[in-house]
């Protein structure tokens, strides 16, 4: 039963995967040319997306939280409405500017319709393993990086822990879901790097180490800020469609500054492709973010958090007399590690994502970011192992 439901989620996923994705191509190319006159209206976007979860579901505001909580075993289901609320709800983001990612949705839409089927089917009341092969799915098949996927779903619900009771439905609904969505037409981002970036001596290895320290930090001060922030105008604005107009009217100005900034896309494109980055690029990225997710609009952390990564990869670069290509790819890994508390899925999706010739830099620096966190996750529901 496992395997069969495992099949039919990574195609039922990776179909919706590649409508959510290629829906945020379109919109990320419209905004890219119009969002002078787009941007003014995100207060009112806002608005829109707190009426629609108010209206429809309310409980679908928890988001991933929900995700944990069921994994947990603290929840019985999650609402179903929650798939259209958040695909909606991220488009209309990322149409009006606002500075979101998406993994966080399709994780969301994987693990809502992998834990229906298996309560539609009667699997065992441990829904767990259900769950955590929807969300390696949901992830794979946008990212179609699906061996990151399945260690991503396996070890983020408990830190310290790895549930490898989800290890083969997991695996196949992972590698479905990304040849489904590629099949159907969804690219993905792959940058093979040419060079090997060679430790050959104690200084190079230093240079990894304090590489891995400074993005570990990059990622825990994401976490910090990002849970402070929630908490502040969560309760100093009580009404929340209060909160979302005057917060996001007062961070519309801010976001015009760099239109690159607003993307994390298209900071991630300039990075690998020699496009111009500015040293404050990573900052505002990060900013703006925590910004956007704390007054509640809707998205992923994730996808920025590669931005921010590969941003300041390149600025590090350069200061370190490391190839700023590496770095930016080394970043793009480690920060991610440094905010979710993961350590296998960051190091995989360097691998995935830029080859396996920088195997051991990638290792070395993910392990640091993951060493220096202090168990912080953008992901407030997590549960540490102790």
């Amino acid at each position: 039963k496992y395997v069969l439901l495992a099949i039919l989620t990574g195609v039922l996923v990776g179909i919706i995967d590649t409508v959510f994705g290629r829906g945020l191509l379109t919109i990320s190319d419209f905004r890219t040319g119009h969002y002078l006159y787009l941007i003014p209206f995100l207060p009112f976007a806002g608005l829109l997306i707190t009426w629609l979860y108010y209206h429809f579901s309310e409980t679908s505001l928890k988001g991933m939280t929900l995700v944990f909580e069921t994994g947990q075993k603290k929840r019985e289901d999650i609402p179903l409405l929650l798939i259209p609320l958040v695909m909606s709800g991220t488009w209309i983001t990322h149409l009006f500017g606002g500075s979101a990612g998406r993994e966080g949705v399709a994780v969301q839409i994987g693990a809502v319709l992998s834990h229906v089927l298996g309560r539609r089917f009667h699997l065992p009341k441990d829904s767990r393993v259900m769950l955590i092969t929807g969300m390696a799915a949901g992830f794979g098949g946008l990212f179609q990086t699906p061996l990151t996927a399945l260690f991503f779903s396996m070890e983020v619900i408990v830190a310290g822990k790895i549930q490898y009771e989800a290890l083969l439905p997991a695996l196949i609904a992972s590698y479905t879901a990304a040849y489904t969505s590629h099949t159907l037409g969804l690219e993905k981002l792959y940058v093979p790097l040419k060079d090997t970036l060679e430790i050959s001596d104690a200084g190079m290895a230093v240079r990894l180490i304090v590489l891995g320290i400074i993005f570990g930090l990059t990622g825990r001060l994401f976490s910090f800020l990002l849970a402070k922030s929630k908490k502040f105008f969560g309760e100093k604005i009580k009404n929340p469609y209060f909160s979302r107009r005057k917060a996001a009217a007062n961070s519309s100005s801010g976001m015009t500054i760099d239109p690159s900034a607003v993307s994390a896309t298209n900071l991630i494109s300039a990075a690998f492709s020699g496009g111009m980055i500015y040293s404050y690029d990573w900052i505002l990225k990060l900013l703006l973010t925590i910004l956007t997710l704390a007054i509640g609009y809707q998205g992923g952390e994730v996808t920025p958090l590669f931005s921010i990564g590969a941003s300041l990869g390149i600025v590090l670069g350069g200061i370190l007399s490391i190839s700023p290509v590496h770095c930016a790819a080394l970043g793009y890994a480690a920060v991610f590690a440094g905010a979710t508390n993961t350590l296998l899925a960051p190091v995989l999706i360097g691998l995935e994502v830029f080859g396996a010739n920088d195997m051991v830099p990638f290792l070395i620096v993910c392990i640091f970011a993951y060493l220096v966190n202090g168990d912080k996750s953008i992901y407030g529901a997590q549960e540490v192992r102790k």
